[in-house]
């Protein structure tokens, strides 16, 4: 028997009231449009839906694996179609446009079907979805990750087999929906979106808007060092140098109040803090090189960052901060241990050392990551 040309993947979680609905829906469509295609369900319900399932005479995958990524991996895995369609089996989503997601899959890598580009019936998104989760989540990956996607939540998709066997896609939950996207971004992938209606679903809905919100920003920020460690450290970084150099030199006043020694440890923890993030970066970007097969965005960045250099580096600032101590010491020895006036000095020399120290053992850390797998 010839394998058909696409499979229609459908993560099903106790949808019996809808599943029956969209089996139909799909095999109209497929008849009419004459298609080479399958309908697989994917499912982990405790209801009826694998029955249903079975009489309807589609591809069954009972894996019990919870998870919305988990639905479509499991799904994927059996698909023998070399174009996949994704779709949310609550009869949300206009089938029909099937051979409108197949048409455009021939000019592109990934298809996505926008829900807030057709019309959307009556309360078939919740407020907060439609107004704040959904844009909010969506705006985030175009602020990120540099695209114009309007929809990136959206559960109808298609994708290339071959295109999708790029991605090698790891997380299990909702957040399945935002890899997809960013790893597509990652690899240049060309995506489309297209309108389609949008209706209120059958059944009740699984989504948990806290837990499955941040999920997705998770992963983005995860996925987007730049933002997650390397800005906020860069600004905390030079924040804290410039604060300590106008406090050490007795130059911060505001409104007209002389600011001296106290508010050093402030500057040296921005110092330390910032220095820190701005490290976190840089394993980040490192791990993603070597082992997701990442450009480095400064290519010959690497071939100057070497566990010596580290190693001397961090060796010279922590000995010119214990050279500090040293010092001071030494005052308070000659002065027959008496009073002392070196507290700027002691906090530049502790910001030193935990600097000094930081840059030594990140420079090993950083060897570690950058060992390749084979």
């Amino acid at each position: 028997m010839k394998s058909p040309q696409i499979s229609i993947v459908l993560p099903c979680r106790n949808e019996e009231k809808a599943l029956p609905f969209c089996i139909q829906e799909i095999k109209r469509v497929i008849q009419k449009e004459k298609l080479s295609a399958e309908i697989i369900v994917s499912d982990s319900s405790t209801d009826k839906s694998p029955i249903i399932a079975q009489k309807e005479g589609v591809v069954l995958i009972k894996h019990d694996r919870q998870g919305y990524g988990n639905a479509y991996k499991e799904g994927f895995k059996i698909a023998k179609g070399n174009y996949l369609i994704m779709a949310d089996a609550d009869a949300t989503y206009d089938f029909s446009q099937i051979p409108v997601l197949i048409k455009e899959l021939k000019t592109n890598d990934l298809v996505i079907a926008n829900r807030f580009a057709g019309t959307m019936e009556k309360n078939a998104m919740p407020f907060l979805h439609r107004y704040i989760g959904n844009p909010l989540l969506s705006g985030i990956i175009r602020l990120l990750f540099n695209t114009t996607i309007q929809d990136s939540q959206s559960g109808m998709r298609a994708i290339k087999k071959d295109s999708l066997q790029k991605l090698n896609l790891q997380t299990t939950g909702m957040e399945f929906a935002s890899e997809m996207i960013i790893k597509a971004l990652e690899n240049n992938f060309k995506i489309k979106e297209i309108p389609i209606d949008y209706k209120k679903r059958i059944g009740y809905s699984k989504l948990n808007r806290i837990t499955d919100t941040w999920r997705h920003i998770r992963f983005m920020l995860l996925y987007s060092p730049l933002f997650l460690f390397f800005l906020p450290g860069i600004i905390l970084f030079f924040l804290g140098i410039n604060l300590f150099t106008l406090l050490y030199y007795d130059q911060l006043k505001i409104f007209g109040i002389q600011f001296y020694v106290h508010p050093l440890f402030i500057a040296s923890l921005f110092i330390i803090v910032g220095y820190q993030l701005i490290i976190l970066s840089v394993f980040a970007k490192t791990y993603a090189i070597t082992h997701l097969n990442e450009k480095p965005l400064f290519q010959n960045a690497y071939h100057y960052i070497t566990l010596e250099k580290g190693i001397i580096v961090g060796s010279i600032l922590s000995l010119i901060g214990a050279g500090i101590f040293l010092a001071i010491l030494n005052t308070w020895i000659t002065t027959n241990f008496g009073n002392l006036e070196q507290i700027k000095n002691g906090v530049l020399a502790l910001t030193l050392v935990v600097i000094g120290i930081q840059t030594i053992f990140s420079a090993f850390m950083l060897s570690i990551l950058g060992i390749k797998e084979k």
